[in-house]
């Protein structure tokens, strides 16, 4: 480099300036290239951790959620599960109650198993059930009570980190008394919305869905006709995306939310996006294989799939003798829908070299 090069770039640096064929590469990768890395949490870790917090961690104003997150291990330390999406395991005691706030980012709660805690969104009393997915959107006041003498522990999935990347957070309080108390078996909101193919007319379009509660009967019943009609993504499998009711489109405006099931033996052909997803094993095992590397799971696992992952799922015959099951469920939450809108969603066929990036 010559003097007058040197002093050049000198006086680039002062000037607060940084040019374009230095950091080319870093960022504009021919492929994404991301920090964060595929990972697998073990349920049968999980969950005694967060039983142990739940003797020691006091729930209310201060600590405010008994939630634990999953923090990507390429992500430098960030309560992170990728660079767009929050995982956390939460554990609400008997008896407890979580008080009410709000927040912009947009939550949701799916439920491995149990019952007997009611989560209050804007002051509706939602049950919370094993296989039922619950949703927080952003800025609705939300609360948990749980009126049993059992605990109960559920996944919460948010958009915290692209919320937070954006310098977009806001975050308030709700006062003492605003969460209903009672338990009711339907919600006002499943009253009004959870009816196929009808809406309620003279009823003001909402921001965002106005389904808070999308039950497991019904996500089963979906998934367990497409594979009996054979009309499933593909050969042995059946997938299910959550929708608003008003609209048609994703059931939160910056997180897709889906359902999978794998038929026993089933193997799904290998798949690689830009964007990034979190799965969780609702029932069943299998494995999962991110680039090249595979992961058996089991019910209750949580993986993360980084951007431009190759990912291959398959399906174990998991039958104990005489049980009818087989087969694997999943869970899937992404960030799809912000990439959509923002034009930079894409797909490709998967790499001819296991394990290669393209």
């Amino acid at each position: 480099m010559t003097p007058e090069e040197q002093r050049l770039y000198q006086d680039f640096e002062r000037a607060g300036l940084v040019p374009l064929w230095t950091v080319r590469e870093g960022l504009m990768p021919a492929t994404p290239t991301p920090r964060a890395v595929p990972h697998l949490w073990h349920w049968a870790r999980l969950h005694p951790l967060a039983a142990r917090a739940g003797g020691l961690v006091p729930v209310g104003r201060g600590g405010e959620r008994r939630a634990i997150a999953l923090a990507n291990p390429g992500l430098a330390g960030q309560p992170f599960a990728t660079p767009t999406l929050w995982a956390a395991i939460q554990y609400l005691g008997p008896r407890e109650v979580a008080p009410p706030h709000r927040h912009s980012q947009s939550a949701f709660r799916f439920v491995l198993e149990g019952e007997g805690v009611w989560t209050v969104v804007d002051g509706d009393p939602v049950a919370m059930r094993r296989g039922d997915l619950l949703l927080t959107p952003g800025m609705c006041f939300h609360a948990h009570h749980n009126p049993r003498s059992t605990p109960m522990t559920w996944l919460d999935g948010l958009d915290i980190p692209f919320v937070h990347h954006v310098d977009a957070g806001f975050f308030e309080y709700g006062p003492d008394g605003l969460d209903d108390r009672s338990t009711p078996e339907r919600s006002r909101a499943e009253r009004l919305w959870a009816h196929p193919g009808l809406r309620p007319l003279g009823v003001p379009e909402p921001a965002h869905s106005p389904l808070i509660a999308y039950r497991w009967e019904h996500t089963d019943a979906a998934l367990t006709a497409q594979l009996d009609l054979a009309a499933g993504v593909e050969p042995g499998h059946a997938a299910v995306r959550f929708t608003n009711p008003a609209t048609g489109g994703d059931a939160l405006a910056t997180i897709r939310l889906e359902a999978h099931r794998f038929a026993a033996g089933a193997r799904g052909a290998p798949t690689r996006e830009a964007g990034s997803s979190v799965w969780q094993v609702f029932a069943g095992s299998g494995t999962l294989t991110l680039d090249g590397r595979r992961h058996p799971v089991e019910r209750g696992d949580l993986v993360a799939v980084p951007s431009w992952t190759e990912l291959a799922i398959e399906a174990f015959d998991s039958r104990e003798p005489g049980e009818a099951g087989a087969g694997l469920d999943l869970f899937r939450f992404s960030d799809a829908p912000v990439l959509e809108r923002l034009g930079l969603a894409r797909a490709a066929p998967p790499s001819p070299h296991p394990g290669a990036r393209r």
